[in-house]
């Protein structure tokens, strides 16, 4: 570390300003969630596979198909962009660029008219509202050890998952009953040309915007390397070759943390993936029992980083992801024995209060994990390894249900595809007990 870099622990300025700066950073996820719950979760894909742009099937292909290019491109940008955010100095700079970008294409979204003409620019909007988002994860994700200590970083990354929960939960609620089943009478929930529809997206990039903003005026910039020439963008590639190639070697814990959390965070999101799907399908919710379910799930699952995040600076993110992992393999289980809506309702409930601890632990576990000054690289490694095995839950899931199809009554083979996920959640637990535990105290922590 340079005698001029910023540090990356801020302990010595108090523990008001780094209240500030926990909320400015975590802010970012709260806006975060109208992305996720809303654009492309709740309404707005939902809206694209419609029957007003055309065959439901074909509209589901292409959104398929415009999200799996996207992943790719994720795949390819995330490590090297993490990179040269680091050796630049740029990161927050970066955040700032693909925080306007995602608001951007989302806004753009408003000319998406409910014509099948209209198809190929509203998928080609969202896959890349998904780049730009997950290329502006890498810098927020890296920015953590910045507003944090080795000592209150798990609880600091389990507010930031709480705080997109409860954004995403605001967010869906105020989409439903002002655009979707509005509760007031104006002009903005009129469905003529789906606008209501179309000013979702409207509302989705201003609350992205307007809560991205904060963090870029708390946290600080990093410093640029020293002595770091600018490379090309080929020459970024060899450079991140050779890293990963020098991380197999002398950091091979990290590399094999890597692969089990692809693995188990491929199993997490598809909780969420599937559960709507699985309530409606097998246990007969209708749509609004849907959204209330996944309301009340999104409060569960807040509440469950937050106490996570206390458990990680006490125990540990290993000890909490195990933890968890078991606890949704239980759950999971109770899921797929129930026999009605109330066995639904209860374990999957349980299923909610695990994934935030998981997916929170798991990020506070990868920031323990970096070298000062790597943080970006090493998150973009994290992207992309996650988008590499994602293709894992929803076939598995689609397996499970495909196998029990000619062994179960007509109907009852949805059911079956929880094991799948259940089978994937339990590879990664089984991939991550080997993997050491980060140490809690490091040069940071003095800093």
């Amino acid at each position: 570390m340079s005698p001029n870099a910023t540090p990356t622990a801020l302990p010595e300025r108090g523990a008001r300003t780094i209240s500030k700066q926990v909320i400015a950073w975590a802010s970012w996820d709260w806006g975060a969630s109208a992305i996720n719950a809303v654009m492309t979760t709740f309404v707005f894909t939902v809206y694209l596979t419609s029957s007003a742009f055309g065959n439901t099937d074909s509209n589901t292909a292409a959104l398929s198909l415009a999200l799996t290019i996207a992943g790719f491109t994720i795949a390819l940008l995330a490590p090297v962009t993490g990179q040269r955010s680091d050796a630049g100095g740029r990161r927050r700079f970066w955040l700032g660029v693909n925080t306007a970008l995602v608001a951007l294409a989302t806004a753009a979204a408003f000319f998406v008219f409910p014509d099948p003409r209209f198809l190929i620019l509203g998928v080609s909007l969202i896959a890349a509202a998904s780049i730009f988002s997950e290329v502006a994860g890498v810098n927020y994700n890296a920015m953590l050890p910045q507003i944090s200590t080795p000592k209150t970083i798990g609880k600091i990354s389990g507010f930031g998952w709480g705080m997109g929960y409860v954004g995403g939960i605001l967010a869906l609620s105020l989409v439903l009953f002002l655009f979707v089943q509005p509760v007031l009478d104006w002009s903005g929930a009129s469905t003529d040309n789906a606008l209501n529809i179309r000013l979702v997206a409207v509302f989705s990039a201003l609350w992205f915007f307007g809560f991205g903003l904060p963090v870029l005026f708390a946290v600080p910039e990093i410093s640029r390397r020293q002595k770091m020439a600018k490379v090309s963008i080929l020459e970024s590639y060899r450079q991140l070759g050779r890293n990963v190639a020098s991380l197999w070697r002398t950091e091979r814990n990290t590399v094999f943390f890597l692969i089990a959390s692809a693995v188990f965070r491929d199993g997490l999101a598809a909780v969420f993936a599937f559960g709507g799907v699985i309530a409606a399908g097998t246990f007969g919710f209708e749509l609004s029992e849907v959204i209330v379910f996944a309301i009340v799930g999104n409060l569960v699952a807040a509440a469950g980083a937050l106490v996570g995040g206390v458990l990680d600076d006490k125990i540990g993110p290993k000890a909490v992801i195990l933890g968890s992992l078991v606890g949704l393999l239980i759950a999971a289980g109770g899921v797929f024995l129930s026999p009605d809506a109330t066995g639904f309702w209860i374990f999957g409930l349980l299923l909610t209060l695990f994934v935030g601890p998981a997916q929170a632990s798991s990020r506070a576990f990868l920031a323990r994990l970096a070298a000062e000054g790597h943080e970006g690289e090493l998150f973009g490694l994290y992207a992309t390894t996650g988008r590499a095995v994602s293709f894992l839950a929803p076939g598995f899931f689609t397996l499970a249900v495909v196998l029990a199809t000619s062994h179960v009554p007509a109907g009852g083979a949805q059911r079956y595809g929880i094991l799948g996920i259940m089978l994937v959640l339990l590879i990664g637990l089984f991939l991550l007990l080997p993997v050491r535990k980060p140490n809690h105290s490091t040069p940071q922590e003095n800093a």
